[in-house]
C-alpha cells in the first residue's frame, strides 16, 4: 500500500505524524527515529528490506492490513546509509526534537537533513580519492541550436562551477569527465536518453530553472548585488542550471552553506577539449573494463593526501592551454627536485590528511570531534612545512607557501579545547579538555564520582564496620554500592540497605551514598549538556577562519600534486618538456607511461615528429606490432605536458593543442541499436567536424567494419580531408597499404611503420618505428601465434598466393582525381557565384540561352 492513498483518521497519532512527514518526501526513504532505531514503514520498508537485506516485519494494522516495517540501529546507521547512497538512493533523516518527558502524545519529530548521493559530506559515505559531484543541466529554448547550461558542485569542498557546452557531444564529454553522483535535469529536457547511464537522476520542475530566481539565490548566498564580479553575468543557461542546483542543495541540507563562497566560470577555450571517446580510449582514470588499475592516474597518483589525489585527477581530465600556469607548475617541479624535497615533503604532507573535507564538515556543522582533532594536528604541522618551503625560489612555490602560513590563534584554541584523542561522537562526552571551562571541570569531577569522596567513605566504613573486604564501587546499571563477601554481610550496620545479591558477594547502599549518587547523576546530565553546548560553540569560533582554511586546503592539495609529479619524474625518468605556441610536436624516445610499467621486457622507446611540413603519419605494420601503443603514448605525453607534468621521454618539445581526438577500437552499442561500424563512423564524424589545425588526432583502422572497398574508400577520404583541409596533427594507423600512396600526392603526409622480423614460420615484433611503409602485414604469422589451426594457415597461404598472382588493379587510382581538386576544398567558381544571385523564374528564354553560353565560356 502506498502512503498517498491512506486515510489518516484510521491511524494512531504516531503513524499520523509519520505519514504527514512522508507526504513531504514521497520519493525519498524516511529514516524515522524511534528510540534506538530508525524505522521505515510501508513501501519504504519493503524497498529498504530488499536493498539492505534487513528483516521485513509488521506493526499494527490499517484498513485491516498489517503495516510493513523495517528498522536499523541508530548507532550503526552509517553503514546502511553508505550502501543506499552507493545505490543512488536518497534518505531523509527524521529525528526526535521534542522532550519525551514533557511531550503530550508523540514526541515532536522533523526531517533535519536529506542525504542524497551528490550532497553527502560524511566521511564514511564517500570515496576519499574521488570527487563526489552533483550536476545540473539546463537547455536553450531553441532546441535546434543544441546549447546547454551545466553547473556542478562539490559539497565536500564548496567548489561551485558553471559552463555552457555548445553541442550534445560537448555535453556528453562534460558529463563523462564529471561522472556525477547525482544529476538534475528539467521535465522538458529534450534528450533524456543522453543521461540514462548515470545514477542518481533527478527530474526537476521547470520553474526551478528560472533565471531570475537562480540569480537572486546566488546573490543572496554570496552577499552580492550582481554576479558580474564572478564573470558569469552573460552565462544565462549556466546560471539557470546553477540556480536549480543550489536550490536543491539548500533543500537537502536545511542549514547554512558558508563554505560555498563563489561560483567559477569554466571555459573550454582555456583547456584542451577531450571528447567522451578520447577519455575512454586513453584510460585516464578508468580502464576500458571500468576499473581503476593500469590507468594513467594509477601510475601518477602517489599523493600523500586524499585531496591531492582528487586534484590530480581533475587536472588529468581538464588539461590546460595557458602557458603561464603550465610553466609555473613545471618550474615548481624543478625547484622541488633541485632542493631534493620530495621525500621530506611527502612525509610532512601525509600528516595533513583530508582537511579540505574536514573544513567543509565544520562549515556544515556536521564535523565530529576527531575532525577537529585532525584539523588541530594539521595546523600544528604548518611551521615545519614553512621551514621546508623557505629554501624554494620559484614564484609559484612561494605563492603556495604564503597560503600555508601558521594560524597560531586557531591552533591554540583547538589545542586548549580538545583532549588528545577524542571519542568518535560528542554524545558520550569526554571531548572537551580539562582546564578549558571551569564549570565543566567541576561537573566532570562530580560526574566521575568524586573519587576522593568515595575513597574517604570506603576508609570510614571499613573502620566503622570492621570489615576489611568492604569496597565502594560503581557501575552504569546499578549505580553506587558497598560490596563485601556474603559471610561478612551478616555483620553490617542497620543503616545498610541491600541493593543486589551476587554469587559470592552482597551489595548495599546507605542514605549518604544514595544522596551522593543523585548528585553525581545530576552532574552527569549537566556535564553532557554543557559539553555539547561548548562543542557547538567551537563551530562558531572556527567559522570566522573558514576562508583562510579553504585556501590552506587548496594550497596543500596543489603542493601535494606538484610534489607527486616531482617524485614521479625522479623515479620514472621523466623529463621537462619544452612548451610553446608554435605548431609542432617533437618527442625523442617517447614511452607509454602505463605500458612501460606493465611489461616485463624493456620498453622500446620511439620518436614522434609532427610539424607544418609533416602533419600526418600513416602508420602501417603488423597487428601486435605496437601501433596502438605508439599512438596512445603520443597522446598521453602531449596531455601530460598540458597539465604541467614531466613526460616519459628523453626530450620533448610540444606546442599547445586545442583538442585531442582518438578513434581507437570500438564495440557494439547494443542498448542504442548501433553496430561497431556505426559507433566508429559516429566518432569519426565528430573528429572530421570539429578538428582544427591545432588538434591532435589519433585514428586506428578506420573503415575496417565494412567491406574492403567501402572501408578503404572511407579511410582514403578521411585521411585526405585531415591532411589537406583540416591540417590537424594526425597519427593514422591502417592495414590498407593503398593509403601509403597518399605520401606521393600530399607533401605533409609521411609513411612510418613498426617493423617485425620473420624466423621461419614465427615472427618477432621489433616495436621500433621506422620511416617508410611496411613491406607486409604479417597477418598469417600473427594468426599462427594466436593458435589458429595449421591446416587453416596453410589454406590461407595458398589463397594468398592465388590472389597475389591475379594482380588485381588498385582500388583507387590516384591519377584520376589529383588531391588539389578534391570536392571538400573550398574553391568558389564564378559560375556558382552567378547562379546563386539569379532568380530563374524571372528569366526569358532568350536570357536563359545567353546565360548558358556565358557559363560555358567561363567553364
Amino acid at each position: 500500500m502506498t502512503t498517498a492513498n491512506l486515510d489518516l483518521s484510521s491511524h494512531t497519532p504516531m503513524m499520523r505524524q509519520y505519514l504527514t512527514i512522508k507526504a513531504e518526501f514521497p520519493h525519498i526513504l524516511i529514516f524515522y527515529r524511534m528510540g534506538d532505531f530508525y524505522e521505515l514503514f510501508f513501501d519504504d520498508a519493503k524497498k529498504a528490506s530488499d536493498l539492505l537485506d534487513i528483516s521485513l516485519t509488521a506493526r499494527g494494522k490499517t484498513g485491516g492490513n498489517a503495516i510493513p516495517m523495517a528498522g536499523v540501529p541508530y548507532h550503526a546507521v552509517e553503514n546502511y546509509l553508505a550502501k543506499l547512497v552507493q545505490l543512488g538512493e536518497s534518505v531523509a533523516i527524521c529525528e526526535q526534537i521534542g522532550d519525551p518527558a514533557t511531550s503530550k502524545g508523540p514526541v515532536e519529530r522533523k526531517v533535519v537533513r536529506v542525504i542524497t548521493p551528490g550532497t553527502v559530506s560524511d566521511e564514511a559515505l564517500l570515496l576519499d580519492k574521488h570527487d563526489n559531484l552533483i550536476v545540473a543541466v539546463s537547455e536553450g529554448n531553441n532546441k535546434s541550436s543544441q546549447r546547454f547550461g551545466l553547473s556542478y558542485l562539490d559539497m565536500t569542498s564548496g567548489r561551485f562551477v558553471l559552463t555552457e557546452p555548445n553541442t550534445i557531444e560537448q555535453l556528453q564529454a562534460e558529463l563523462q569527465r564529471l561522472s556525477p553522483a547525482e544529476l538534475l535535469y528539467s521535465e522538458s529536457f529534450s534528450a533524456p536518453e543522453l543521461l540514462k547511464n548515470y545514477q542518481g537522476l533527478r527530474r526537476r520542475a521547470e520553474w526551478e530553472f528560472d533565471l531570475d530566481t537562480g540569480v537572486n539565490l546566488l546573490n543572496s548566498q554570496f552577499g552580492t548585488k550582481e554576479l558580474s564580479g564572478f564573470g558569469v553575468s552573460d552565462k544565462s543557461l549556466g546560471l539557470m542550471a546553477a540556480g536549480c542546483l543550489f536550490q536543491y542543495v539548500k533543500e537537502c541540507q536545511r542549514s547554512a552553506l558558508p563554505h560555498i563562497r563563489a561560483i567559477i566560470c569554466e571555459s573550454s577555450a582555456s583547456g584542451v577539449i577531450l571528447d567522451a571517446a578520447t577519455r575512454r580510449n586513453l584510460e585516464l582514470t578508468q580502464n576500458l573494463q571500468g576499473g581503476f588499475e593500469n590507468t594513467l592516474a594509477s601510475v601518477l597518483d602517489k599523493s600523500a593526501t586524499p585531496m591531492g589525489s582528487r586534484l590530480l585527477k581533475r587536472w588529468l581530465h581538464f588539461p590546460l592551454r595557458e602557458l603561464t600556469i603550465l610553466s609555473a607548475r613545471q618550474n615548481a617541479i624543478s625547484d622541488l627536485l633541485s632542493q631534493d624535497l620530495t621525500g621530506a615533503l611527502f612525509s610532512q604532507l601525509k600528516s595533513f590528511g583530508d582537511i579540505e573535507r574536514i573544513v567543509s564538515r565544520i562549515a556544515l556543522r556536521s564535523a565530529r570531534p576527531r575532525d577537529f582533532a585532525r584539523l588541530r594536528n594539521a595546523l600544528g604541522q604548518l611551521p615545519e612545512l614553512q621551514q621546508h618551503l623557505q629554501v624554494c625560489q620559484q614564484a609559484h612555490i612561494i605563492e603556495l607557501a604564503a597560503q600555508t602560513l601558521p594560524i597560531p590563534a586557531l591552533h591554540g584554541l583547538l589545542q586548549h579545547a580538545l583532549v588528545e584523542n577524542p571519542p568518535v561522537l560528542i554524545r558520550d562526552g569526554g571531548v572537551i579538555a580539562k582546564g578549558y571551562h571551569e564549570e565543566l571541570d567541576v561537573l566532570r569531577d562530580l560526574s566521575d564520582g568524586a573519587t576522593e569522596f568515595l575513597a574517604q567513605l570506603e576508609a570510614r566504613e571499613k573502620e566503622r564496620t570492621g570489615i576489611s573486604s568492604l569496597k565502594v564501587g560503581y557501575n552504569r546499571v546499578h549505580g553506587f554500592f558497598i560490596e563485601m563477601s556474603r559471610t561478612a554481610a551478616n555483620d553490617v550496620p542497620d543503616d545498610y540497605i541491600r541493593r543486589q545479591t551476587l554469587k559470592n558477594n552482597e551489595r548495599f547502599i546507605t542514605n549518604e551514598l544514595k544522596q551522593h549518587e543523585e548528585k553525581v547523576l545530576s552532574a552527569q546530565s549537566k556535564f553532557l549538556a554543557l559539553e555539547k553546548r561548548l562543542y557547538d560553540e567551537l563551530f562558531d569560533l572556527v567559522l570566522p577562519e573558514l576562508e583562510k582554511l579553504q585556501l590552506l586546503a587548496q594550497a596543500v592539495a596543489e603542493l601535494d600534486v606538484l610534489n607527486t609529479f616531482a617524485e614521479r619524474a625522479e623515479s620514472l625518468n621523466y623529463v621537462k618538456p619544452s612548451l610553446s605556441q608554435d605548431n609542432g610536436i617533437e618527442i625523442k624516445a617517447g614511452r607509454h607511461p602505463v605500458v612501460e610499467l606493465m611489461t616485463q621486457d624493456p620498453f622500446i622507446a620511439n620518436p614522434v615528429t609532427l610539424n607544418n611540413e609533416r602533419k600526418m603519419l600513416i602508420i602501417t605494420g603488423p597487428n601486435m606490432g605496437g601501433k596502438s601503443t605508439y599512438m596512445r603514448q603520443t597522446a598521453l605525453i602531449v596531455l601530460l605536458a598540458h597539465i604541467g607534468c614531466y613526460v616519459p621521454a628523453d626530450e620533448a618539445s610540444i606546442s599547445m593543442v586545442d583538442r585531442i581526438f582518438t578513434r581507437i577500437g570500438a564495440s557494439d552499442d547494443l542498448a542504442s541499436g548501433r553496430s561497431t561500424f556505426m559507433v566508429e563512423m559516429t566518432e569519426t564524424a565528430n573528429i572530421l567536424h570539429n578538428a582544427t589545425e591545432k588538434s591532435l588526432v589519433l585514428l586506428d583502422e578506420i573503415g575496417r567494419g565494412t567491406s574492403t572497398y567501402d572501408g578503404l574508400s572511407l579511410a582514403w577520404a578521411c585521411a585526405e580531408m585531415l591532411a589537406i583541409k583540416t591540417k590537424a596533427f594526425t597519427l593514422f594507423a591502417s592495414h590498407y597499404f593503398e593509403l601509403t600512396l597518399l605520401a606521393e600526392q600530399i607533401p605533409s603526409l609521411v609513411n612510418v611503420h613498426l617493423d617485425a622480423v620473420e624466423h621461419g614460420d614465427t615472427i618477432v615484433f621489433m616495436h621500433t618505428v621506422q620511416e617508410g611503409a611496411a613491406s607486409k602485414s604479417f597477418g598469417l604469422q600473427v594468426a599462427q601465434l594466436a593458435g589458429v589451426p595449421k591446416t587453416v594457415i596453410q589454406r590461407a597461404k595458398q589463397r594468398l598466393a592465388e590472389l597475389e598472382r591475379q594482380q588485381a588493379p588498385s582500388v583507387i587510382n590516384v591519377e584520376q582525381q589529383p588531391f588539389e581538386q578534391l570536392s571538400f576544398i573550398d574553391n568558389t567558381h564564378p559560375v556558382l557565384e552567378s547562379l546563386s544571385s539569379i532568380d530563374v523564374n524571372d528569366l526569358t528564354p532568350k536570357q536563359a540561352l545567353d546565360l548558358l553560353f556565358e557559363f560555358k565560356s567561363k567553364m
